[in-house]
C-alpha cells in the first residue's frame, strides 16, 4: 500500500530492512509522552503530498459549511499549487523544530487517490496526512491508531505503519495499539440529522449540540486522538462529533486500570470537533480556553479546586478562514508548546503572540496559514514521540464524581 513517486516528494523513505525484513534499530529512539508542554523531543510533522478533497460523508458533513466549495462538486485532488505551498510551510516548520535540536520524522506515502471500498460503505478517495495529531494518540509508552469517524479516513494509518513498525523496534517498551476498527456504515450516523443539516441555522445546530444529539450514534467505537487532552494522571475527551460516548468508556476502560483518570468535556459549541482549538494547556496549572465556546456548568470545578488559571484566547487575525478549509478562524490557538517557557504560534496571529508573550512565553512564529486547508494548524500537524517529563498529578484535589462519566455529561 505504501508507494514513493513523485506526487510524494516529502514523504519518509521506505525503511530500510534487514534481510529478516526486520525494521533497523534507531539506537538512542525513545518514545514517551504524557502531556502537550513538557519539553519535547522528538515528533511526527504532517505532509501535504497529494492530500484529496474527499467527498462528503455522515461524519464529515456537518464539518463542511453548508456554503462551502467543497461540497459535491469540488470533491477531489487539491491543486498542485496549494499542495506546494501547504508542503512549503510544513517543511519550514519542520526545520524550525530541527534546528531546536528536535528530531522529526514525517508520515510514509499512501494513494489517497485511492477510492475506499468496504462491505459498509464506499468513497471516492482518502484524504490526506497533514494532522497526524487526529490520527495518534501517545499515552505514555504506547502510540495508539485512533478509530476515526470521517470515512475518508479509514485508512489514513497506512501513512504511519512503517514509522511506527520502528519506533517498536528501536524502543523496548514501546508498544504500538490499534483502538477497535469501526463500520462506519449508514447504521453508524444518525442519518435523518446529517440530510437535514445544510438547512439548519446555527440557533438550531447549537440547540442540538447542548442536547448532545451528535450526528454519530453509539453503534460504533469512536473517536479522534485530537479530542483528547493529556495532562498527567488525568485524560479529558470531548463528547462531539467525532467522538461519541462508546468512544470515551473505550477509553475509559483501558486507560483507568493504568492509573489514569479519564474525565469527559462539553463545550457550548454547535460543531464539537477536536478540542486542540478550543481547550489548550499551555504549562502546569494554565489553560487556553476559546471565549465562544465556554465550558459547560460545573466543568471548571476540577480546574479551579487545583489551582489551574484559565484564560480566554484574544480574538484572531483573520475573519474567515483559508479557502477550501474545514477548520474555523480559531485555529490561532492551536499552537505548539516546546516547553514550559517555549511555544510556536501561527506568523499572522499577532496578537495571539502577543498575549503569549504577556503569559512568560518565547514566542516562535511560524508561518503555517497556507497549510490549514489540510488539516488544521501547528499542534495538529504535529503528534508527539517523545517529551521528556513523567507522569504527574496536576489535579490532586479530586471530588465526588470528578471522574465519573455521568457527572459531566448530564
Amino acid at each position: 500500500m505504501s508507494i514513493s513517486n513523485d506526487f510524494y516528494p516529502n514523504a519518509s523513505l521506505p525503511l530500510e530492512r534487514k534481510e529478516s525484513g526486520v525494521p533497523y534499530v534507531r539506537p538512542g529512539l525513545h518514545v514517551e509522552s504524557y502531556n502537550d508542554f513538557d519539553p519535547l523531543r522528538h515528533v511526527i510533522v504532517g505532509i501535504a503530498d497529494n492530500q484529496h478533497i474527499p467527498e462528503a460523508c455522515p461524519a464529515s458533513n456537518e464539518k463542511i459549511p453548508a456554503d462551502s466549495p467543497m461540497r459535491g462538486s469540488k470533491a477531489g485532488r487539491r491543486t498542485q499549487e496549494s499542495i506546494d505551498r501547504a508542503n512549503e510551510c510544513l517543511n519550514g516548520f519542520a526545520q524550525i523544530l530541527e534546528n531546536r535540536g528536535i528530531i522529526v520524522d514525517r508520515p510514509g506515502a499512501v494513494d489517497w487517490h485511492n477510492s475506499i471500498n468496504t462491505p459498509d460503505f464506499s468513497i471516492s478517495s482518502g484524504f490526506g496526512c497533514m494532522p497526524p495529531r487526529d490520527c495518534l494518540l501517545t499515552m505514555g509508552k504506547s502510540m495508539l491508531m485512533a478509530p476515526m469517524s470521517f470515512r475518508s479516513r479509514y485508512f489514513e494509518y497506512l501513512a504511519y505503519t512503517d514509522l511506527l513498525r520502528e519506533y517498536f523496534e528501536s524502543d523496548q517498551q514501546c508498544m504500538i495499539e490499534q483502538a477497535p476498527r469501526p463500520r462506519l456504515s449508514d447504521d453508524s450516523f444518525r442519518m435523518d440529522y446529517v440530510a437535514a443539516y445544510e438547512y439548519l441555522s446555527d440557533e438550531e445546530t447549537m440547540a442540538r449540540s447542548l442536547n448532545k444529539e451528535y450526528s454519530t450514534r453509539e453503534t460504533d467505537i469512536l473517536f479522534d486522538a485530537a479530542d483528547v487532552m493529556r495532562l498527567g494522571k488525568d485524560i479529558f475527551v470531548q463528547h462531539g462529533l467525532t467522538t461519541n460516548l462508546a468512544g470515551i468508556h473505550w477509553i475509559k476502560r483501558k486507560y483507568e486500570p493504568m492509573g489514569y483518570r479519564i474525565h469527559t468535556l462539553s463545550f457550548a459549541d454547535n460543531h464539537p470537533i477536536h478540542i486542540d482549538a478550543t481547550f489548550c494547556p499551555l504549562r502546569p496549572g494554565l489553560m487556553l480556553l476559546n471565549p465562544h465556546r465556554p465550558l459547560f456548568a460545573g466543568q471548571r470545578e476540577i480546574f479551579e479546586k487545583n489551582d489551574w488559571q484559565i484564560v480566554e484566547a484574544v480574538k484572531p487575525a483573520w475573519d474567515n478562514p483559508p479557502p477550501l478549509c474545514y477548520s474555523s478562524t480559531w485555529l490561532s490557538m492551536n499552537t505548539l508548546i516546546i516547553d514550559h517557557q517555549t511555544v510556536c504560534v501561527e506568523a499572522s496571529e499577532k496578537a495571539q503572540m502577543e498575549q503569549f508573550d504577556k503569559l512568560g512565553f518565547n514566542v516562535i512564529p511560524v508561518d503555517l496559514r497556507d497549510a490549514y486547508a489540510f488539516g488544521g494548524g501547528l499542534h495538529c500537524a504535529t503528534a508527539d514521540v517523545w517529551r521528556e517529563g513523567k507522569c504527574e498529578d496536576y489535579f490532586p484535589n479530586q471530588f465526588s464524581g470528578s471522574h465519573n462519566i455521568s457527572h459531566w455529561e448530564y
